[in-house]
């Protein structure tokens, strides 16, 4: 009975994963990029986007030749064109617009991109989309003056199929960028991150066969780790009643499956006898997907994660989860991460404090870190930017929400490293809001029934003793393992309040410590009362780590934060200078005294779980 539940929830993932628009395994496909130099064009009034009385062009047939998207040149001399891409500064892609130009550091607003190219398929009946890591935050994009369509969302990728407008010769690619922040956006208004602009990862071409591997999810039972479940969906005319083969030949699994109706095949594979991933021995599959004329290759890790009591399960055997959270900052150049060595370089600063999980926060990082996670062994936290006070009555603000969830867990679903799911970060407690991440929540099952979910959530003082504390977020009760983020010796008290400090958490779950954490300006020395010292910070983590390890069902947590990362709010000059400053690494990877009691700590973690 138990494996026709999970079973059903493969058959129901994959129903509900293809329809999704984004292609699977993007990173592995052949491809062509577009990355490089784009021509822009600053547009903060939108003169490119709409006429003097606020009409859209691109809703108008024929557009004005006055539309930015339609790159118009003059026809002669007499010709009143008052734009011109070719002529114009340039930005790199991938990039963000703040790191690139002085003047651009904190604007918001809208800037038009054009990359011109030329491109021949392969095969006449092939098939041609063009795909973005991710645009910060609004796109809207049109290929030779046609409007492919418009993505919402800063951090999660999106494509479109261009088959039937590509051109061998002269092609021009054109994407309005706008950043400016909304009430009703996801993440809203208030952040404490950089708002940074633009193509700020990968833009490429992925030429497919006409009938394609469109989508697929191959994972252990969570029942039976000697079971391997899952899908392939096809797509295209010959979708139908096709074969399609599933190799892992170090392994010697070769299966072939049949296509229904809807171009779906389901993988049911006992006795798979593989080699589990984990942080000790990230082992990763070369896998094989081919049909008929189309393959497609991954490397894929296999392990299972569940919990049971208080207990968090790797692989059936406890874990502690020695983490650190992360934004997506470059370690070596200034703004966005976007490189893989950006993702390694964080990945090894966790390794060298003993750490085995990161929570990327708050908003979904580039592939290349989940990548580079299932190669080097670190767990993952996978976040959506639903942050602070979110319109948890506004439907389109639920459905923006919802659909970069399932764009992040379309693309991630078949990395070993991602463990957990995570709905929000920091929200207020209301009916409205349980309403809108139980529906989150409910929506990530539907798509993925293999991995945990969680939330930071809210903390309370217990009958009015601001010294003992609890959860009693109605949230709590949906998720798998109890994260809350807590900042005692900041901004409750000096560090010595931890002495005071208990717990009383009654739910039987995992306890997770998603924050906790002090500023410090490296190179600021002090006695350990002095804030924004690094003695401060180091006395704040010897004192933290000796509160929370008196909490009975700690099953790990990941202090704030790997990095100093910019933000608006963080003015303090001479220590902050629009930095958030508690990062155990300042923005040039300078260690501070904290990163040191942590890589004890975790050190003495780790030589408990090998004991064990």
């Amino acid at each position: 009975m138990k494996f026709i539940v999970i079973l059903i929830f493969f058959i129901i993932c994959s129903s509900t994963i293809a329809q999704d628009e984004v292609l699977n395994n993007a990173y592995s496909r052949a491809s062509f990029s577009l990355n490089g130099e784009w021509n822009i064009i600053i547009d903060p009034y939108e003169n490119g986007y709409y006429n003097y009385r606020y009409e859209a062009f691109d809703l108008t047939d024929p557009p004005s030749k006055n539309a930015y998207f339609t790159n118009t040149s003059p026809v002669d001399k007499t010709d009143l064109i008052e734009y011109d891409f070719d002529n114009s500064e340039t930005l790199m892609v991938p990039g963000d617009w703040n790191s690139q130009k002085d003047e651009l550091l904190y604007y918001e607003g809208s800037i038009w991109y054009k990359k011109s190219f030329d491109y021949s398929k392969e095969e006449a009946a092939n098939r041609v989309f063009v795909y973005f890591g991710a645009a910060n935050y609004q796109a809207d994009v049109y290929l030779n003056g046609r409007k492919l369509g418009r993505h919402i969302g800063g951090f999660t990728p999106f494509n479109f199929e261009v088959t039937d407008l590509l051109m061998d010769k002269g092609n021009f690619l054109v994407v309005k960028i706008d950043n400016k922040r909304t009430p009703e956006a996801v993440p809203t208004l208030n952040t404490d991150w950089w708002n940074y602009g633009g193509l700020t990862r990968d833009v490429k071409l992925i030429e497919t066969k006409e009938t394609y591997i469109d989508d697929y999810m191959i994972q252990l039972n969570p029942k039976n780790s000697d079971e391997i479940l899952g899908y392939i969906q096809l797509n295209g005319p010959d979708k139908a009643n096709s074969e399609v083969t599933l190799k892992i030949s170090e392994a010697k699994i070769s299966r072939k499956v049949n296509t229904d109706i809807t171009g779906r095949a389901q993988i049911h594979i006992k006795k798979a006898k593989l080699k589990k991933w984990s942080p000790e021995n990230p082992k990763l599959y070369d896998v094989s997907l081919n049909a008929g004329r189309d393959q497609i290759k991954d490397k894929i890790g296999f392990r299972t994660i569940k919990t049971e009591g208080t207990s968090i399960l790797l692989n059936n055997k406890p874990i502690f989860l020695r983490g650190i959270c992360i934004h997506e900052e470059s370690p070596i150049n200034q703004g966005r991460a976007k490189t893989m060595r950006d993702s390694e370089k964080l990945l090894e600063w966790v390794k060298e404090m003993n750490g085995n999980f990161a929570r990327l926060a708050h908003y979904p990082h580039n592939e290349y870190m989940v990548r580079a996670a299932d190669s080097m062994g670190i767990l993952l936290w996978e976040e959506n930017p639903v942050y602070w006070t979110i319109k948890w009555e506004n439907p389109s603000t639920y459905e923006n929400a919802q659909n970069q969830l399932t764009e992040v867990i379309q693309r991630d679903k078949n990395r070993a490293s991602v463990i957990i799911w995570s709905m929000a970060n920091e929200t207020p407690v209301s009916e409205p809001r349980l309403n809108f991440l139980k529906k989150l929540k409910e929506h990530t099952r539907s798509l993925d029934p293999t991995r945990l979910i969680s939330a930071a959530l809210e903390q309370n003082t217990v009958d009015g003793n601001s010294n003992v504390l609890a959860i009693d977020d109605p949230f709590a009760e949906e998720v798998d393992i109890l994260s809350f983020n807590q900042y005692i010796g900041w901004y409750v008290g000096l560090p010595d309040k931890a002495r005071t400090i208990t717990w009383k958490i009654d739910q039987n779950k995992p306890v997770f410590i998603s924050e906790f954490g002090a500023g410090a300006k490296f190179g600021y020395h002090a006695d350990k009362e002095t804030r924004w010292s690094e003695e401060y910070q180091e006395y704040l983590y010897e004192e933290s780590l000796n509160m929370l390890d008196k909490i009975e069902k700690l099953q790990g947590f990941s202090p704030w934060v790997l990095k100093d990362f910019r933000s608006p709010r963080r003015p303090l000059a001479k220590i902050q200078d629009g930095y958030n400053r508690k990062g155990l690494f300042d923005e040039k990877g300078n260690k501070k005294k904290a990163f040191f009691v942590l890589k004890e700590y975790y050190g003495n973690k780790a030589k408990e779980a090998k004991g064990n």
